[in-house]
C-alpha cells in the first residue's frame, strides 16, 4: 500500500477528519537520517502531524513546525505543504530508551516535555501566522491536540503513531486528525469521545493493512463518514544542486575566493534530507567568474 492522505467531514459537517499512512515516508526519514528507535518514532510522529496540517493548507502555503522539550533530541524540525509533501530532521538521531512494560517507546523521554511546540505557517500574507504552545508531554499526539484547541481554537484529537522494528527500521506509521466544529452536537462528541477510548493505537492499525479511510470508518462510522478528498503524500526536499550554487554565490565574491583557497572540496549539508553536494575548486572558480 502506498502512503495517502483522506480527507473528509463526518456527521454532517459536524466534523473535520484526515487520516494518513505515512510508512513510506518515515522509512524515508529513517534511512536519510539514520534515526535509532525512539528517535524514529518522535520524528516519524512529527511528520505524520506535519503533512496531515500541510493538508488543510491551499496552493503554495506551507508551515513549519519547531519542537524543543529540552529532551535528547533536542530540536525537531519539519517543513510540510498543501501538496502533500513533507521533509523534517531531529537535532541528534542517535537517541534511544528501552520500552515501557507494554513495549511502547518512551518518545516523552526524548523529546522532553521542557519546551514548546512552534507552528509558521506561510499562507501569502507580509507576516507568517506563528502559533505556540507549551508542550504537555512529549510523547506529540497530545501535544498536538493541545496546538490545536489552544491556538487555533479548535477542539480536535490527533492520533500519530510509528511501529520501529528491533533493527531500527519501520514498520507502519500513520495519524489522524479529527477537528469538532462550531455547533456540533454533543451526542456528536460523546460518540467520538467513546471511540477514541478504545480505538487501537493507529501505527497497530496500519500493520494490520486497514486503509486511512477505514481507520476514519473506525473512528466516525462508515454511517456518519463524507469523503471529500484522496492526496498522494511524501517525504520530498525541496533542496538541490542549482539552489545551493545560489546561496553560495549570495556570499560574495570574497568570501567565496576565500573559500576555493582554504579547501580544496567544500561539501555543503542540507539538515532536512541529509543529502550532501559537493564542489571542487573549479566549481567555485566557475561560479566566481559569473559574479
Amino acid at each position: 500500500m502506498r502512503d495517502y492522505l483522506v480527507k473528509a467531514l463526518a456527521f454532517n459537517g459536524q466534523v473535520r477528519a484526515y487520516a494518513v499512512r505515512t510508512t513510506d515516508i518515515v522509512k524515508e526519514a529513517q534511512c536519510r537520517h539514520d534515526t535509532w528507535r525512539t528517535a524514529s518514532a518522535a520524528l516519524g510522529r512529527s511528520l505524520t502531524a506535519g503533512v496531515m496540517m500541510g493538508a488543510m493548507l491551499k496552493g503554495d502555503q506551507k508551515l513549519t513546525i519547531k519542537i524543543q522539550g529540552g529532551g535528547p533530541l533536542g530540536t525537531i524540525l519539519v517543513d510540510a505543504n498543501a501538496k502533500g509533501e513533507v521533509r523534517g530532521y531531529v537535532s541528534n538521531p542517535h537517541v534511544d530508551f528501552e520500552g515501557n512494560e507494554k513495549g511502547k517507546l518512551r518518545v516523552y523521554k526524548a523529546v522532553g516535555a521542557d519546551g514548546f511546540l512552534t507552528v509558521i505557517k506561510d499562507i501569502g500574507l507580509k507576516d507568517p501566522f506563528v502559533g505556540q504552545v507549551p508542550l504537555q508531554s512529549g510523547e506529540l499526539g497530545d501535544d498536538f491536540t493541545y496546538y490545536f484547541v489552544v491556538s487555533e481554537q479548535t477542539p480536535a484529537s490527533v492520533g500519530v503513531g510509528v511501529l520501529v522494528n528491533g533493527d531500527d527500521s519501520i514498520q507502519a506509521a500513520g495519524g489522524f486528525i479529527l477537528q469538532i466544529m462550531p455547533g456540533a452536537e454533543e451526542e456528536t462528541i460523546g460518540y467520538i469521545e467513546k471511540q477514541l477510548q478504545v480505538i487501537p493505537p493507529i501505527s497497530n492499525l496500519i500493520e494490520q493493512g486497514l486503509t486511512p479511510e477505514e481507520i476514519l470508518n473506525t473512528l466516525v462510522g462508515e454511517q456518519n463518514l463524507k469523503l471529500l478528498e484522496t492526496m498522494d503524500v511524501q517525504f520530498r526536499c525541496t533542496c538541490s544542486r542549482e539552489r545551493i550554487e545560489g546561496v553560495l554565490v549570495s556570499l560574495g565574491k570574497v568570501e567565496l575566493e576565500q573559500i576555493r583557497e582554504e579547501e580544496e572540496e567544500t561539501e555543503v549539508h542540507c539538515h532536512f534530507c541529509n543529502e550532501r553536494y559537493i564542489f571542487t575548486q573549479a566549481d567555485l572558480t566557475d561560479l566566481i567568474s559569473k559574479l
